[in-house]
């Protein structure tokens, strides 16, 4: 899959680069993003894992907030994964003093669900838009999507029913990191979304 525009991969903190890896191993542009210029360049941004809190400081001191929130509003695509899953969540659970999401996703995420990062795992995941085998998923001090409101939809859950994807529109979330795995579906999939949307082109 080739997308003639730019893709982002927001790059203020956390595993970026192995994002942006992955988008050019499948054939995207990639354009990191640390600045408002620069997210207007883009036709759709992967937020990465990283500190969702630190995440929220750093857009909001690079100025990048406001337009994020705008650009999101206005349909651009986005795919977060786990930190950047939180970042798109319209309600944060357990987050820190003033700490802000951009929104998008109507649901309810739930930081560090799993404890801390010595209680890390890996799974097996059946994701039915995705096909098979199932996704082989890693979680690191993730979040878990507490509620789904009637706007998004759960595309994976855990053994226990909990939920770790879930999608709405031009919206895409994972509590996991498929960058470390070789598991490039889901960016395929986001990448799809942006072919569709033609945004900002």
């Amino acid at each position: 899959m080739t997308v003639a525009t730019p893709v982002g991969v927001l790059a203020l903190q956390g595993d970026f680069r192995e994002h942006a890896d992955v988008l050019r191993t499948i054939g995207a542009t990639v354009v990191l993003v640390r600045r408002p210029e620069e997210l207007d360049r883009v036709s759709g941004l992967v937020i990465p894992g990283g500190e969702s809190s630190v995440m929220d400081k750093l857009s909001r001191l690079f100025g990048l907030f406001d337009p994020l929130q705008a650009a999101v509003r206005a349909g651009m695509p986005v795919y977060g994964t786990c930190a950047g899953l939180i970042m798109l969540a319209d309600t944060v659970l357990d987050g820190m003093v003033g700490q802000q999401s951009i929104g998008g996703l109507d649901i309810e995420v739930r930081r560090n669900a799993f404890g801390s990062q010595n209680a890390s795992f890996e799974t097996d995941l059946v994701v039915e838009s995705l096909g098979d085998p199932p996704v082989h998923a890693v979680f690191i001090r993730a979040p878990v999507v507490e509620r789904v409101g009637p706007l998004a939809t759960s595309l994976a859950t855990l053994a226990d029913g909990r939920c770790v994807a879930v999608e709405q529109g031009n919206l895409l979330g994972t509590s996991f990191h498929p960058e470390m795995t070789g598991e490039h579906r889901f960016h395929e999939y986001f990448l799809q979304k942006v072919y569709a949307t033609a945004f900002r082109r």
